[in-house]
């Protein structure tokens, strides 16, 4: 079982979801805005007094849970989806899950998703 966070620009979340719906087998996904500071390294980064405006960098995250087996085709999604070839296109993480309960159902594991 694999949890799967993107975190894109929010000019990409249509394209995201219509990608994610298309997917083979799409076990659902959560998203929701965030706000964050990038990296800020590198020759074109440059400080100014508006960076630290905790409104300047909003973000999109976006969470589901899927069985190992479906998770490069929401990684591909995901990425295809999102890429621009421009800075801050945003990240993917891949996290291993323990374990997984459906709370209405009391189904585990992949059953859950």
């Amino acid at each position: 079982m694999k949890q799967v966070i993107a975190i894109i620009p929010p000019h990409r979340l249509e394209s995201v979801e219509t990608a994610l719906h298309e997917a083979s087998h799409l076990p659902g996904f959560t998203w929701f805005r965030v706000r964050g500071h990038p990296r800020g390294t590198g020759p074109h980064h440059a400080f100014t007094g508006a960076e630290w405006n905790p409104d300047a960098h909003n973000q999109v995250v976006v969470m589901m849970f899927c069985a190992d087996e479906d998770a490069d085709n929401i990684i591909n999604a995901l990425r295809l989806s999102a890429y621009t070839g421009n800075r801050h296109d945003g990240l993917i993480a891949v996290v291993n899950v323990e374990s997984i309960l459906r709370i209405r159902t009391g189904e585990r594991g992949d059953a859950a998703v």
